[in-house]
């Protein structure tokens, strides 16, 4: 980990802006419905109070875009976070401005306040400098514990940094650690599954993993360009026209010392996708017009899990149906579960992941569950992380606080 964090800081008594990601859904009772993300940060949190720190927590909620929206006040959030800590959670109706800056006076030692949604300004998206400096006027220093906005150059991920000394939260380590470690030297046999609904989203950690991996499984809807540009009849199932060539160059090089791609050997095909919808499962050589591909089919989970019995690593993003809509998340849950059961250190990332972990009470069994989506795949590509890049670096022994 080359990368200051938190730890390394002298954080008694000085205010800390804490860029977190609770980016949760929330019921229409405006209840938080899955405290997921907000979970992964409580080590970071519980760290700064037993240390005495005074912090300021900061994070979006949806997309205002630059508009103060009831709907995406952070209130329900500051709730659940006053619940999780056992403590209580002061928040203001504000980001910036007078109303926060005697709130953060007025902090005591090991004191949490929580701003209003940071998106609610307009400079956040853009980056604004000046923004940026408001922020930073706030704290004493900056630890970005939001690993899922990392690939953000927003005001509270990146620009602040160039005012305050900035350190990763103890969730930033952790997802840095096991990202790197997968990327780098992991034990093998290493197994990737990409699924989700579009290669065009996954076309450089596809690559990445075609010479990395020893198996890449693919299943989701961005199968469906895989199984046409084999030359397959998909019936009326989505796929991506403009991606087939690249999907066929991708085929091409199957086993040419590289990974062993798996794609699937039957589906379960629906004429229309919604709850209850009545299906078939076919081979993928026998979809017929008019039906669409909705989830991999028993001898597909049977020989993905198979391959993952031998795994001593596995990667996964993106589930292998369309899981939201019962009962086509079985393709996805019954990986999941080889994958829970296999023994080998397992890594997941993206939101679609994690709802259905969730959903499947898998969670517990996975090494690593990444609270990020995009930041996951563009650190898989070796893509810029903004929000990694301006984290301090380290020189020599660590001597923490």
């Amino acid at each position: 980990m080359s990368k200051l964090t938190v730890k390394d800081l002298p954080v008694e008594g000085k205010r800390v802006f804490l860029r977190v990601d609770f980016n949760v859904p929330l019921s229409e009772e405006r209840e938080v419905m899955d405290d997921t993300r907000m979970r992964a940060s409580l080590p970071t949190l519980e760290y700064l109070i037993d240390k005495g720190a005074r912090i300021i927590v900061a994070s979006h909620l949806g997309r205002p875009k630059g508009r103060a929206l009831e709907e995406l006040k952070m209130d329900p959030v500051a709730e659940r976070l006053a619940q999780l800590l056992g403590r209580g959670v002061l928040k203001t109706d504000a980001v910036i401005g007078e109303e926060v800056e005697k709130a953060v006076a007025n902090l005591p030692p090991g004191g949490v306040l929580l701003l209003e949604n940071i998106r609610f300004e307009p400079g956040e998206e853009k980056n604004e400098p000046e923004f940026a400096r408001k922020l930073a006027l706030l704290a004493d220093y900056f630890v970005n514990d939001a690993f899922g906005t990392a690939h953000r150059a927003h005001a509270s991920t990146c620009g602040i940094a160039a005012y305050i000394p900035a350190v990763a939260g103890l969730l930033m380590e952790k997802e840095i650690l096991y990202l790197e470690k997968s990327k780098i030297n992991p034990a093998r046999p290493l197994v990737a599954i990409l699924g989700g609904s579009k290669v065009a989203d996954k076309i450089g950690v596809i690559r990445f993993f075609l010479q990395q991996a020893d198996n890449l499984l693919l299943g989701g809807a961005m199968a469906n360009t895989f199984l046409k540009a084999s030359g397959l009849s998909i019936g009326g199932s989505l796929y991506e026209v403009d991606k087939l060539e690249m999907a066929g160059e991708v085929l091409r090089e199957n086993g040419k010392k590289c990974a062993r791609i798996m794609l699937p050997q039957d589906v379960v095909i629906v004429e229309e996708l919604e709850e209850g919808a009545s299906s078939r499962v076919v081979d993928v050589d026998q979809i017929p017009e008019g039906w669409s591909v909705v989830d991999i089919g028993p001898k597909t989970v049977q020989a993905f899990q198979n391959v993952i019995s031998k795994a001593e690593t596995v990667i996964w993003n993106g589930p292998l149906g369309a899981y939201e809509v019962a009962p086509f998340h079985l393709g996805t849950e019954e990986v999941a579960r080889a994958v829970a059961n296999s023994g080998a250190e397992s890594i997941t990332g993206g939101g679609d992941m994690v709802a259905a972990l969730v959903n499947a009470n898998l969670t517990d069994k996975i090494t690593h569950i990444s609270t990020g989506g995009g930041a996951v795949l563009r650190f898989w590509e070796g893509k810029e992380l903004p929000g990694l890049d301006v984290l301090q670096e380290y020189s020599g022994s660590r001597s923490r606080s």
